[in-house]
């Protein structure tokens, strides 16, 4: 499975995944047993008052890192490693083939000398790394490399944050490929929902809170990225207009399910409508933009990811099988774990649940 580099430094071990969104910090600590076992040890969900990070960035530090030490309280972890992502809109990724024979420290110059013709700023001011990803098919003499940038503040803001709260980051990752980590251990789980098959496109959506993120893969190759302001934000404002209450209240009680009986039709089911056309429009403007013309799977997960109908609005939109992914499936619950609730708020530990699964993988 493709898993860029720490930007930091080595991976240590314990380690726990850390999902910082615009709406609330998450949590997820695995502990492994045997070959292919697998325990959730911890995994926990704090709100973030609204305003605390805009556009990915963190814009009321006290307030994120206070949030923070409050999440750890409350799962009761006594691991400081933390493994902590920058959104993908915070990373500049570029796929380049080199040389194969090169050493690690001419590979180092060759990556900077490379970055150097993409990035719109200096390198003193990025925080760089890269993953090889293997032979490149043309030429096997040469490999196909990943760089990632991010510019140093970006990664500074999550490492400060992850530090007031008393935490140690050592790995900073990128949520698109944390996901997409948890999302390979699934998939090659016996247990797994779908198959999907090396030459199989597979649409890979986060429904959040502030939007939802497409990606469409072919294997471990991210062949479209695109991001769409829809998501579970939206649906709050909806309740609030129509019951005529503020926006806050509102919120509660759809995290409460704490709705009048004509939610379902009033609200979610026109929604749920409109989430699933912008769905298909993006998913037609892959289409339209890139060589091919079907996919195999949609996969959801995120906050949202688990509306009622929403699933079936999207299949029936698209005319492509889709389902919710668990991030989950096949561990052993601890102790701690809640496991009437977990099961219905699995979909959104998906990103923290990749971070997580850093303690094992390179």
């Amino acid at each position: 499975m493709l898993s860029l580099k720490s930007l930091f430094q080595r991976q240590p071990e314990p380690l726990i995944g850390l999902d910082i969104s615009a709406t609330a910090v998450k949590l997820v600590e695995l502990a492994r047993h045997g070959q292919d076992g697998w325990t959730l040890e911890r995994c926990t969900m704090v709100p973030l008052p609204p305003g605390c990070i805009v556009d990915g960035s963190i814009t009321n530090m006290d307030e994120v890192s206070t949030t923070i030490h409050r999440l750890l309280a409350k799962s009761g972890t006594r691991t400081k490693n933390v493994a902590l992502a920058l959104p993908a809109s915070a990373v500049i990724t570029k796929k380049v083939i080199l040389p194969g024979a090169l050493s690690d420290q001419e590979m180092e110059i060759q990556v900077e000398s490379e970055a150097s013709q993409y990035l719109p700023f200096a390198l003193e001011e990025v925080r760089l790394d890269f993953c090889v990803i293997g032979p490149n098919a043309k030429n096997p003499g040469d490999v196909d490399v990943l760089l990632a940038a991010t510019r140093k503040e970006k990664a500074h803001e999550r490492q400060e944050a992850a530090e007031i709260a008393g935490l140690k980051p050592t790995v900073l990752d990128i949520e698109s490929y944390a996901a997409l980590l948890a999302v390979q251990r699934v998939l090659d789980h016996p247990q797994a929902p779908t198959h999907v098959g090396e030459a199989d496109l597979a649409v890979l959506i986060n429904v959040g809170d502030r939007g939802y993120t497409m990606q469409v893969l072919r294997g471990e190759e991210i062949l479209f990225d695109h991001e769409q302001g829809m998501g579970g934000a939206q649906l709050t404002q909806a309740i609030a207009r129509y019951y005529s209450i503020p926006p806050e209240e509102a919120e509660q009680k759809k995290r409460n399910d704490n709705l009048p009986d004509d939610y379902a039709t009033a609200v979610l089911a026109p929604f749920v409508k409109n989430l699933a056309l912008d769905i298909g429009r993006s998913l037609q403007f892959f289409f339209t933009s890139t060589p091919y013309h079907n996919v195999q799977h949609i996969l959801l997960f995120g906050g949202s990811a688990i509306l009622e109908g929403l699933t079936s609005a999207i299949q029936n939109e698209t005319k492509v099988s889709t389902l919710v992914l668990d991030p989950f499936l096949g561990m052993e619950l601890g102790s701690s774990i809640n496991k009437s609730k977990i099961r219905k708020a699995a979909p959104a530990y998906l990103t923290a649940c990749g971070l997580a699964l850093r303690r094992f993988y390179q």
